[in-house]
């Protein structure tokens, strides 16, 4: 896991869009403790919030892993069907430079 990372105005909507919603923050908390199968994830926000269903998880785990937060860390066998993924941190920490990168239609009003 890279523990830092440093992004300036150019990358911060990637990341906005990744981050807008409270149930990524609380899969990204849940990682943090350690690598988590799809399955824990799951079971954890069945617990803690109001679960929407599996599709949901799956949308929600691709827009992390597509922003570079998360990541595979392998696949667990079990039961002779497909493997089961298994989520680490990819990042611990984002710092945003304001003055790195140029501003354009995206990031200004």
């Amino acid at each position: 896991m890279k523990e830092k990372i440093k992004i300036g105005l150019t990358e911060i909507n990637e990341y906005a869009r990744a981050l807008h919603c409270p149930t990524r923050w609380r899969i990204i908390r849940f990682l943090g403790e350690g690598e988590r199968s799809t399955k824990e994830i799951r079971n954890y926000l069945e617990e803690v919030s109001h679960y929407t269903g599996r599709q949901n998880l799956y949308y929600h785990l691709s827009e992390l892993n597509s922003a570079g937060i998360i990541e595979v860390a392998r696949y667990k066998e079990e039961g002779g069907g497909a493997p089961e993924k298994v989520w680490k941190l990819a990042i611990k920490q984002i710092t945003i430079d304001f003055l790195k990168g140029d501003l354009d239609d995206e990031t200004s009003d």
